[in-house]
């Protein structure tokens, strides 16, 4: 008779959250050119069979992987609440996650940058990436709207132009490959001076 526990039968989010995850350690590695899905069936323990059920085509995989980047970005808005929070309290939140994630999950941002890069090249996965990256833009224009209303930033302030430049520093800093650089502190705290109503310490920005 067979005492041991019974074994617990896998979900197809739970095989879905594994194939993600397969897909992005394998773009981590060895980049987007890289990936084969035979490779994140090995890493699955699945049978190709079994991964194209769930991830019928290129589009399919790069879909799931999205979604769970989607996810984790989500996951970290609700650890880091911005209720009550003014917008220049919002916006060095959003800060403190990009640090966040550069510190603690330096691979989300390589898959991410990976399948952004891609996107500029391929319509099918830009239809799926470039509402990630918008969505991004738009949380940083709201906050400079709002910021707009509630005096923390100068009333001249175009809040599309600023979320373009706030996304696009933040993307520059991440692709630093020449010996022309500055901190992540740096940045940011020229970026919240450019956009501030009145000259803050820097004991407040830091």
């Amino acid at each position: 008779m067979d005492c041991s526990a019974p074994h617990k039968r896998e979900s197809g989010d739970d095989r879905r959250l594994a194939v993600a995850a397969a897909a992005r350690a394998i773009i981590v590695e060895k980049g987007l050119e890289g990936l084969r899905t035979r490779d994140i069936a090995d890493r699955v323990g699945i049978n190709i069979a079994t991964l194209h059920y769930h991830v019928p085509s290129k589009e399919a995989l790069i879909a799931l992987v999205a979604a769970s980047i989607k996810d984790d970005f989500r996951a970290q808005g609700l650890r880091n609440a911005r209720h009550c929070a003014n917008a220049l309290e919002q916006l060095r939140r959003e800060f403190d996650d990009f640090r966040e994630t550069v510190e603690e999950q330096p691979e989300l941002i390589i898959v991410l940058t990976a399948l952004i890069e891609r996107a500029r090249r391929d319509p099918a996965i830009a239809t799926i990436m470039t509402p990630i990256y918008d969505h991004w833009r738009r949380q940083f224009a709201e906050i400079f709207r709002l910021g707009i209303a509630d005096g923390s930033f100068r009333p001249n302030l175009d809040p599309a132009t600023a979320a373009l430049i706030t996304t696009g520093a933040l993307s520059d800093y991440w692709r630093q490959w020449t010996s022309f650089r500055a901190s992540l502190a740096q940045l940011t705290t020229e970026l919240e001076r450019a956009f501030i109503a009145t000259p803050v310490s820097l004991e407040k920005v830091s």
